[in-house]
């Protein structure tokens, strides 16, 4: 949707009955209920095999109407898909989400529906029943029409159509041209009447096969200070269309795919009659600053940590340094209240009932945060942002649904600012879950401040060290132990993973990942030392042969490790995200068997990505009867762009590559 920035725009204007506005000259790419036998031709999708169906035609078309003295938007759609795999009868369900505001909603309606199939060399035809359709809440502004098309099977095709009419002139709809199954066409209009004006922006990376405006006019009866008259109203005619889009694939780190697909977004930004000023209706950061900080449920409770007066004072008293302060407050709200998994920037209760029933939203968690660093005299202000999975945020479009989360930005002693959340039981102070880590931050201050955007950069990175000796018998068979530890992100992931599995399930489950392994006894330590790397300690052994070998092969770092490049696929579109940069590193002291030399060893190497963006290391030197091998990975940024991509690629398959080489021992004759 074009925005969910719910506020409820009247325009009480004393205009006419219904006046259409006039649509674009070509014809339309799809009409419902003509599909023909040769649509349902399996040879016509060799070239989609894979794919467990594809849309052949998905077609828009927005426009505004003038009904009962007020204007509304009008949004047509037809869709048809062609089902090739049982796995796609998920595309026979579809979700319509819809506004609702106050006493107003938005309204679903002509909806019907077809699913064809070939019965005995005959097109038969089944048709959608009220019955199939029902109604979802999903939030207090938002609620779902579903309806599911009957007698799907491999092979069948579906049609659907529906209108959508709404009041909410603010939530004129987007349009998504790309999705996980092939287009085949796809096509958006929208007629504009020059008393709006949408700002209009596209997304993705394919280019449009159609794009095309055109103007037209129509006439409108208009009660302005100059009494009643016909007024010619000017309306801007755009189509939009795609073709043949491939499936779209999520890969591995990336952020949420809605921030890549092909798509077009509109937002109102303002609104022009006869006789009257521009309005300005779209937002601004100063709007929304203010908006926010008289809201009951967001600034209203910046400062309502007076309840918890005495356990601030106290904490306070006991710790001089300001951010050992900082971090007992933090360790007061993360121990007293559970996140419940919900995310927002607005409060669902008060603070008050927040602390005393143990669990609240992320708002609830940091408001609360913010409101008790402030009671310590702490300067703290709120700072908005997008989790990873609800998209990246366009600065240059002041709109505060961009946003769905809230942490606290604390000014430290030497100017710096410091980036606190209390969500994650596990985290340290300082440490933004990882969820959070998703482009900038926009502060909400008082104040107009040019610098209120903030980048959010770690803190922290994902730091993972182990330290192995391990013996080698004349059967090749390798026992030794292990001290591992994991920082930063690498121990807010395992800590997780650990309170989830509990210690011997997470061992048992280690052991698993590598095959042939047992691991008779490990130690954890530092569990609950949050600020400290998480360790642990253990034992264990894989069984060689049979019988003594004269040459001995084995790959002692392929052994150990179970990481596999991540970077398949030659190409990719999209940025490579990490969340966090990355440093991994393995220390091996390898024993020989008494009677075994080295025949071949794999060559040291240093790899490194371009622009400083990594390195990685290899060696490995003789000892007497030891081998002391060393490798490490080090990526140095967060993000990767597009066009670093084959660079990155080539980098993991080369040091995966050099980590599963083959040491060579011979025995002595």
């Amino acid at each position: 949707m074009a925005s969910t920035l719910l506020r409820c725009l009247s325009l009480a204007l004393m205009l006419g009955s219904v006046s259409p506005l006039p649509a674009l000259g070509q014809a339309d790419p799809i009409k419902f209920g003509k599909v023909e036998l040769k649509d349902l031709d399996e040879k016509n999708f060799v070239a989609d095999s894979a794919a467990e169906a594809v849309i052949l035609c998905d077609y828009g078309r927005s426009h505004v109407e003038l009904v009962n003295n007020s204007f509304h938007l009008v949004f047509e759609r037809i869709t048809r898909i062609k089902i090739l795999k049982k796995s796609g009868y998920d595309w026979a369900t579809v979700k319509v989400p819809l506004v609702k505001f106050g006493g107003t909603q938005e309204r679903f309606s002509s909806l019907r529906g077809f699913t064809y199939n070939v019965v005995n060399g005959q097109l038969v035809k089944d048709k959608l029943e009220s019955t199939a359709i029902f109604t979802e809440q999903n939030s207090t502004n938002f609620f779902i029409r579903k309806f599911t098309m009957p007698n799907v099977r491999e092979g069948s095709i579906i049609e659907y159509a529906y209108t959508i009419g709404s009041d909410f002139l603010f939530n004129f709809q987007d349009w998504q041209f790309e999705h996980k199954i092939p287009v085949r066409w796809s096509e958006y209009r929208a007629s504009i009447p020059e008393y709006f004006d949408y700002k209009k922006l596209m997304q993705g990376y394919y280019p449009l096969t159609v794009q095309e405006k055109t103007t037209g006019a129509t006439q409108m009866p208009l009660r302005g200070y100059s009494g009643v008259r016909n007024n010619s109203v000017s309306v801007e005619n755009y189509r939009w269309a795609m073709k043949d889009l491939p499936a779209f694939r999520e890969e591995p780190y990336m952020t949420s795919p809605r921030n890549f697909m092909a798509g077009m977004k509109f937002e109102l930004a303002g609104m022009k009659f006869p006789e009257e000023p521009y309005r300005d209706v779209s937002g601004s950061w100063a709007k929304i600053s203010k908006e926010l900080l008289e809201n009951e449920n967001f600034g209203a409770q910046l400062d309502r940590g007076g309840f918890l007066k005495d356990e601030v004072k106290a904490l306070v008293a006991k710790n001089a340094d300001p951010q050992a302060r900082i971090a007992a407050i933090h360790d007061l709200v993360r121990t007293s209240v559970k996140y419940n998994g919900s995310d927002h920037f607005y409060t669902s209760k008060t603070l008050r009932s927040t602390f005393d029933k143990h669990s609240g939203n992320s708002a609830d968690v940091n408001l609360l945060l913010i409101a008790l660093l402030r009671e310590a005299g702490f300067t703290v202000h709120p700072l908005l942002l997008s989790t990873r999975d609800h998209g990246v945020i366009n600065t240059s479009f002041p709109m505060l649904s961009s946003f769905n989360y809230v942490v606290g930005s604390v000014t430290l002693p030497d100017g710096k600012q410091l980036l606190v959340d209390a969500t994650e039981e596990l985290a340290p102070c300082g440490l933004l879950p990882m969820r959070c880590l998703n482009g900038s931050g926009r502060l909400v201050l008082p104040q107009v401040n040019e610098l209120a955007w903030t980048d959010l950069a770690p803190a922290q990175r994902f730091t993972e060290y182990r330290q192995i000796n391990l013996v080698l018998d004349e059967k090749g068979g390798l026992s030794g132990k292990v001290h591992q530890e994991h920082s930063g992100y690498a121990a807010l992931s395992q800590r997780g993973k650990v309170r989830k599995l509990g210690e011997q399930k997470y061992v048992e489950e280690l052991a698993q990942q590598h095959e042939g392994w047992s691991i008779p006894k490990y130690t954890f330590a530092e569990r609950d030392a949050l600020h400290k790397p998480l360790t642990l300690d253990y034992t264990f052994a894989i069984p060689g042969a049979d019988a003594p070998a004269s040459v001995l092969y084995l790959s002692p770092l392929r052994s150990l490790g179970d990481e596999k490049n991540p970077f398949v696929r030659e190409g990719r579109m999209f940025p490579v995200d990490f969340g966090a940069p990355m440093d991994e590193t393995l220390m091996v002291t390898l024993t020989l068997p008494a009677g075994y030399v080295v025949e071949e060893l794999p060559k040291p190497i240093a790899l490194e990505l371009p622009d400083n963006g990594g390195r990685f290391v290899y060696n490995i030197a003789p000892n007497q009867n030891t081998l002391q091998i060393v490798s490490r990975l080090n990526l140095r940024k967060a993000v990767y762009s597009a066009e670093e991509y084959a660079s990155l690629r080539e980098f993991y398959t080369r040091a995966l590559a050099k980590q599963a080489e083959q040491i060579v021992l011979k025995k002595k004759s």
